[in-house]
């Protein structure tokens, strides 16, 4: 297995530019989204396994403390992003850069022609024109899609929708324990087999990455946001469908220099961590749809298999 992450596009930010998120003013009305408490969370953090890629770091797996907090079951989906777009004319990263990165699967033959690729994940297409509402470009939208997760989100759209909500990002740790569901030291929310009893339980690629996805799960791109059967905590696809973006900087020694109580890495590096996998996350080439695994990007990167969800304090 590659240790490189090639299902993103790694260090290909638009403009490459760490800036703070964009002001936007808060809603002028309670944001309502549905949230799960989790009160005194305690748990085994980091891969049981060690077989995370090196340089990811994974390991080495400690307990972990978090304060109470209260997160989203589901990624932010078409539908409350659109009013968030409505509310304050927001412009997304991938709308000011004006182009994103598109899955070259996702469009069709004929448009995919003379297009953009990075070097190292030919795969990844520069679109002009692809956005949250237009995700495979011009002629495109998620009419049909408002349950899907957003996507087309840097961090800094992700952490500018936070602001206007009254929300913020999870922490990696806040993150992995609610993924967790209240299983300890397994690979997945629900066990440790990818398809107990044959079933899929998360929206992944299935068949060779990147020319061939048989869809056995049902989706060949994003699914709903209540897609599959929910944790143990009741969150929906933190494992494939889209990568969520996290609070923290990205940092490979993140277990070693970060405390055990509320750990969070502020630091900045350059990369924001992410965590969860995506649709195309398939084992030969990234297995990190672990609840372990880890991955980072550049803030400001918009790519149509990236999108976030939400949690705020007790």
């Amino acid at each position: 297995m590659s240790q490189q992450d090639c299902c993103t596009p790694i260090l290909a930010g638009q403009k490459k530019i760490l800036l703070e998120p964009p002001s936007v003013f808060k809603a002028s009305y309670t944001v309502k989204h549905t949230l799960i408490d989790l009160v005194d969370p305690e748990f085994l953090m980091g891969d049981a396994f060690n077989e995370g890629y090196a340089g990811d770091g994974e390991g080495p797996q400690r307990l972990v403390r978090c304060g109470d907090f209260r997160i989203s079951p589901y990624t932010v989906s078409n539908r409350e992003f659109e009013r968030f777009i409505e509310d304050t004319g927001y412009i997304t990263y991938a709308e000011r850069y004006g182009w994103s990165f598109v899955f070259y699967k996702c469009l069709t033959p004929k448009s995919r022609r003379g297009l953009q690729s990075p070097i190292d994940t030919p795969w990844w297409l520069k679109v002009e024109g692809a956005f949250w509402s237009a995700p495979e470009g011009p002629g495109s939208n998620n009419s049909t899609r408002m349950d899907h997760p957003a996507v087309h989100m840097s961090w800094l759209d992700a952490s500018a929708y936070c602001y206007w909500s009254d929300t913020r990002l999870p922490t990696e740790a806040e993150w992995e324990y609610a993924a967790r569901g209240g299983l300890s030291g397994k690979r997945f929310p629900w066990g440790n087999s990818l398809e107990p009893g044959g079933q899929h339980r998360c929206n992944i690629w299935q068949g060779s990455f990147p020319d061939h996805n048989t869809a056995k799960d049902g989706y060949t791109a994003t699914a709903p946001v209540s897609a599959f059967e929910a944790n143990g905590y009741g969150l929906y696809n933190v494992c494939g469908n889209v990568w969520e973006w996290c609070e923290d900087w990205y940092t490979p020694n993140y277990h070693h220099v970060t405390r055990s109580k509320d750990p969070i890495y502020l630091v900045p590096s350059g990369n924001r961590s992410m965590r969860g996998g995506s649709f195309l996350c398939h084992d030969s080439y990234c297995n990190r749809y672990r609840v372990a695994a880890r991955s980072s990007n550049s803030p400001d990167v918009t790519t149509n298999h990236c999108g976030f969800r939400i949690v705020v304090d007790v």
